[in-house]
């Protein structure tokens, strides 16, 4: 475009007294051949921007030079530049930064190599004009380099959330995983407990909590088989998207829950507060583990037989409070502390923190002044559904 241009300025455009630019030599042969030669360098060098972008911008920048020869003018002009600083974009955005700046100083040191060579033969020299054309090289350089920071940094940032998907991902495995065996590991232990002590005086009682031991091992082994069928999707995270890890599980299982934990020797009361209405997948699987890791805290470390549920839907939100009044176990302190807020090494108290903060919603879990535990949870449900 910049030869073309360069090309209709030698002659007398309508309105105008005479040519915008002269040029000696343009109009011959050796004139129209070295032009020829500069066109076929510039064609060549933009060709090779991509695999080698250095050695494409020398055979644009000598293309720039050579085609200026022909032109009678003291400096390279602007119009025989713009393909060079085309290419200085280019690279300075698609290439790391130190090519970028070599392709800069290429640029610059043409421009300042074409001025001696006029000054080394005693020509006159366009110093303010060639500074002009320098200083669209360095605005090429600037806007190419911009885009290649923003183009880094948006990488950085999708590399960023990708690696936070997938902590997120482990974390939610991690819950899903301690819920499921954690309850029904304690389930077991109590029920086992049970029948070691009957076996010989009530084997029918014995029997009973035999059957429980052998339905809750069922119940967790097809509960690991579905989470592990959902880790070996060939696009696990769209899977996870699709649904939980151990679909089917809800508030509607709160009762069942009760019903085993009851058999196993931990009496719960479950209240029913307002009328329980449809609400999303995540609120009510998560409803149903904070429950059921709070009713599992009770069973193995608050040292009591019954412990109370209520679930209560009557405003915008759903909420959930677990009570019992045990003075805890010595053995279990730690565990029973840490699921009701205070210290502790175990997770349930962290997985139960976890699900709410995902939701937005309000946790507290604390001991009552009157003796015993109090785990409450405030599920905000959105309008929509409501």
């Amino acid at each position: 475009m910049g030869s073309a241009l360069t090309f209709l300025f030698r002659f007398r455009l309508p309105g105008e007294a005479q040519p915008a630019q002269q040029g000696v030599l343009f109009f011959r042969w050796d004139g129209m051949a070295v032009l020829a030669l500069a066109t076929v360098a510039a064609f060549a060098g933009s060709r090779r921007l991509e695999r080698r972008p250095l050695s494409g911008l020398f055979l644009v920048l000598l293309a720039s030079a050579g085609a200026s020869t022909t032109l009678s003018v003291a400096e390279i002009p602007l119009l025989q530049f713009v393909a060079a600083d085309v290419a200085v974009y280019v690279i300075a955005a698609s290439r790391p930064r130190r090519t970028g700046l070599a392709a800069l100083s290429l640029a610059l040191g043409t421009l300042a190599g074409y001025l001696l060579t006029r000054l080394a033969f005693g020509w006159v020299v366009g110093t303010s004009a060639e500074l002009t054309v320098a200083l669209t090289a360095v605005v090429a350089w600037l806007l190419g380099d911009a885009a290649h920071q923003s183009r880094r940094h948006a990488e950085q940032l999708r590399a960023h959330a990708a690696e936070q998907a997938v902590t997120a991902e482990r974390l939610r495995i991690a819950r899903e995983l301690h819920d499921m065996v954690a309850h029904s590991i304690g389930i077991i232990a109590l029920q086992s407990g049970a029948a070691r002590r009957v076996i010989g005086t009530q084997p029918e009682r014995a029997r009973g909590a035999l059957g429980e031991i052998e339905t809750a091992s069922r119940e967790t082994l097809s509960g690991l088989r579905r989470m592990l069928g959902a880790l070996r999707t060939p696009e696990p995270g769209k899977a996870a998207e699709a649904a939980p890890l151990d679909p089917g599980l809800g508030l509607a299982d709160v009762d069942r829950l009760a019903k085993t934990t009851t058999a196993a020797g931990v009496r719960v009361d479950v209240r029913w507060l307002g009328e329980l209405r449809p609400i999303p997948p995540e609120i009510d699987v998560s409803a149903y583990r904070i429950i059921q890791e709070a009713v599992t805290n009770v069973v193995r470390h608050a040292g009591t037989r019954s412990c109370r549920v209520t679930v209560d839907s009557r405003d915008d939100a759903l909420a959930i409070e677990i009570l019992d009044g045990g003075p805890g176990r010595e053995e279990g302190a730690g565990a029973g502390r840490n699921a009701a807020g205070d210290g502790g090494t175990g997770y349930g108290l962290l997985g139960m923190r976890e699900r709410v903060g995902l939701l937005h919603g309000e946790f507290t879990a604390h001991p009552r002044p009157e003796g015993g535990f109090r785990v409450a949870a405030r599920l905000p449900v959105p309008a929509g559904v409501r």
